[in-house]
């Protein structure tokens, strides 16, 4: 699910890739006004998938951490508001959610950016963070 979602370098938000053409990309607001648009190849477009927050030891992948903060938060919107907690409060609510994350590398801004991502995917219905081949394979074993 999050390989089709992208960020998109400049725009606010998140957007889910609706088709590919020649030099551009049509993608869908994420947000409930689901208004379409092109991404052209010139912009910075990043897959959620292709993202992963550090840790002490290696990169844990963004599905795993938005999985953590959907336990934490029992799949309900992220209580803190992001917008008003202190860096304490931040780093705070980042230990709950994966304990041994780098706290030189990951900065209050990632932790802010990943809170607002995950309460626009809940608040959209978008809540399957773990791709399903993992559930497969555990599945078969």
């Amino acid at each position: 699910m999050l390989k089709t979602i992208l960020a998109v370098s400049g725009k606010p938000g998140l957007y889910k890739l609706i088709s590919q053409a020649r030099n551009m990309l049509i993608v869908e607001s994420v947000s409930s006004d689901k208004k379409r648009m092109p991404v052209y190849a010139s912009e910075k477009v990043i897959s959620l998938g292709d993202i992963a927050m550090y840790t002490d030891a290696d990169e844990v992948p963004l599905g795993e951490v938005l999985e953590s903060v959907k336990k934490k938060e029992n799949g309900a919107l992220v209580s803190l508001d992001y917008k008003k907690a202190s860096a304490e409060e931040l780093h705070g609510f980042m230990a709950e959610v994966l304990p041994n994350y780098d706290r030189d590398r990951v900065h209050t801004g990632d932790i802010k950016k990943l809170i607002q991502w995950y309460n626009l995917l809940v608040s959209n219905g978008e809540t399957d963070f773990v791709e399903a081949e993992e559930e497969k394979t555990e599945e078969e074993a």
